[in-house]
């Protein structure tokens, strides 16, 4: 797609009232709830932030050995380790097990490995069924979207919204409660539950001292997708392994305030094996895909390597300004928002989301609140000098398509008279001068008329520079 067609839908989104007006209301409760958390209930979240920090580093410096011990000590507790170099070699190793089992139908817990790697519409290419079981996900599931959020996928519809569409494609009565709306997905899904033999699952921490597997959820049907099913097949980012239970829940006492503003979620579901003689519930069989899909690379990197200490909380997604007003829809990737801009164009290629890193105003608020301090608004600001050409120049499918010729014929005309002092103070006079003037029929001039249509007009001084002269400690040149 064109620069110009990633605009349009920018500005789509921006004109879409109900939109905003979700996004701000739900990003406001989740701001001040993660606040008021840290507030009240640790003594020192900043020490905690630098442990996770650490501690996800000193994973990802010996991250190989650590998979090897993961797989070692999974397999003798009864696990099946399968290994996907992409995409489509983890599709390949559902659809081989459904087929293999006779399954025609799999249950899904909350997976964006899943989305990441496009599972459902595989399946659905191949005859087989997807079936979302998180609220969320299958509200956009029903409508075709794919999440708009990595923690909270339909964050963009209303309780009035989610009640028509589950009017529509449901046939259930016409619901705004709450309560009546989760009713209905409950009785929409018991079905499926009672007659189901293949589920899957994300992994948030993989523990390679203990062979295990920690899932956290808030609805319980990611427990029915990995319990009640005969099979459980869990889709595990290579990223996502740690060395203890210990290192795990320091990571889990961050990652869930920042995601929700809660203390700790409804289900902490730890999964040490498959069932055992004499156990009631259980899956017969599980099976763990670990899943590079170019993570291998990104590690490779002595500087962007630290987007993989993402524990997918959301929380910069939560506090962007740019994310709340356009929404995760409008960055045309399985990750929006921050993260996103950081790790889509490494998972995914330079040339195919490298529009992603200029929905950001580099306002640090990212770098700011993620619990593991990834340095997110100085990784956004890099990528975009890859983006034109300067940095490390290894990114994948880079090709330099993406140089845009009018803005670097700008950019160095701005810095010509950035470093000439008596030419930028002679344009600030002229600017200075102009913007009055200029201010009423902005709405009609080139190039400014995009500016203004969505920002107020700037006051600019041409007089800055003496006020700044005269500022008490500053020599000026």
């Amino acid at each position: 797609m064109s620069y110009q067609g990633h605009h349009d839908i920018v500005n789509a989104k921006l004109e879409d009232k109900q939109l905003r007006t979700n996004l701000k209301n739900v990003m406001d409760t989740l701001k001040t709830n993660r606040k008021n958390l840290i507030t009240s209930r640790f003594i020192d979240w900043e020490e905690l932030r630098e442990k996770g920090k650490a501690l996800k580093q000193k994973t990802l410096s010996q991250l190989d050995v650590l998979l090897e011990r993961f797989e070692q000590n999974a397999s003798k507790n009864g696990f099946i380790i399968h290994w996907a170099s992409d995409s489509k070699e983890a599709n390949e190793i559902i659809y081989s097990l459904m087929k293999e089992k006779g399954v025609t139908k799999i249950l899904k817990g909350k997976s964006m490995a899943s989305e990441e790697t496009h599972l459902n519409a595989f399946l659905k290419q191949k005859g087989l069924d997807p079936i979302e079981t998180d609220l969320g996900e299958l509200i956009i599931q029903l409508i075709d979207e794919p999440p708009v959020h990595i923690v909270a996928p339909a964050i963009h519809k209303n309780r009035y919204q989610i009640g028509e569409i589950f009017a529509q494609k449901l046939g259930a009565n016409l619901e705004s409660e709450p309560e009546k709306l989760n009713e209905i997905a409950r009785v929409h899904l018991r079905k499926e539950f009672q007659e189901f033999k293949m589920g899957l699952s994300g992994v948030n921490f993989a523990i390679a001292d203990e062979g295990a597997i920690w899932l956290i959820e808030n609805e319980g049907n990611g427990r029915m997708s990995t319990t009640a099913s005969d099979i459980h097949i869990a889709i595990c980012g290579i990223e996502k392994i740690v060395e203890s239970f210990e290192d795990a829940s320091i990571l889990d006492a961050l990652l869930v305030p920042s995601a929700t503003g809660a203390a700790i979620t409804c289900y902490n579901n730890i999964i040490t094996s498959p069932r055992k003689e004499g156990e009631l519930d259980g899956p017969k069989e599980l099976h763990i895909i670990l899943l590079d899909n170019n993570r291998s690379t990104i590690l490779k990197d002595s500087h962007f390597y630290k987007s993989l200490s993402c524990i997918r909380c959301g929380t910069c997604l939560n506090h962007c300004p740019v994310y709340d007003k356009i929404g995760g829809h409008a960055y045309l990737s399985t990750y929006p928002g921050p993260i996103g801009e950081v790790i889509s164009p490494q998972l995914f290629g330079m040339k195919n989301y490298g529009h992603m890193v200029n929905l950001c105003s580099l306002c640090g608020r990212c770098s700011e609140v993620c619990p593991v301090k990834i340095p997110l608004a100085e990784l956004i600001r890099d990528l975009r000098s890859e983006k034109v050409g300067q940095g490390r120049k290894n990114l994948k499918n880079n090709d330099g398509s993406l140089k845009n010729k009018q803005e670097q014929f700008g950019m160095t005309k701005f810095a010509n008279l950035a470093s000439n002092g008596s030419s930028w103070r002679r344009m600030l006079s002229l600017a200075g001068f102009f913007a009055p003037l200029a201010k009423p029929f902005a709405s009609f001039i080139p190039g400014l008329k995009n500016w203004v249509a969505y920002r107020a007009f700037p006051e600019l001084s041409g007089n800055l520079h003496k006020k700044v002269s005269k500022m008490q400690g500053v020599i000026y040149e």
